[in-house]
């Protein structure tokens, strides 16, 4: 069983900054690619970023330029910044992890979520 649990989200102002931090802890072989998705009220989920285990990185086109995502594969962490956050960007924002088991077999994961607030 693999846990993902999430930090960092809370209120903002508008063009300010937030971190958040998706932490993978339980028995697993690997974990390959980790994203970030995020639901705006009444909106579908989307995915806002990705990484795979070997760095290369994917954004959606309403947060290129603003946010980052990284990892950190000895902590099983994944974050992501954001900067110059907008009204727009508030959201639950979860984790997801491609998680290869013990018995290779692939697998994916999803964090409770965090929430954001961005005011104007």
């Amino acid at each position: 069983q693999v846990q993902l649990v999430e930090s960092g989200g809370g209120l903002a102002q508008a063009g300010g900054s937030l971190r958040l931090s998706c932490v993978a802890s339980g028995t697993f072989f690997r974990i390959n690619d980790m994203a970030w998705h995020r639901q705006a009220p009444g909106k579908e989920r989307v995915e806002v970023a990705r990484i795979t285990n070997g760095g290369s990185t994917n954004y959606a086109d309403s947060v290129k330029g603003r946010f980052t995502i990284s990892r950190d594969n000895a902590k099983n962490t994944v974050y992501l910044q954001m900067s110059s956050l907008k009204p727009e960007d508030t959201a639950v924002y979860y984790c997801a992890a491609a998680v290869q088991t013990l018995t290779l077999r692939s697998r994916d994961y999803w964090g409770q979520g965090t929430q954001v607030i961005v005011s104007s």
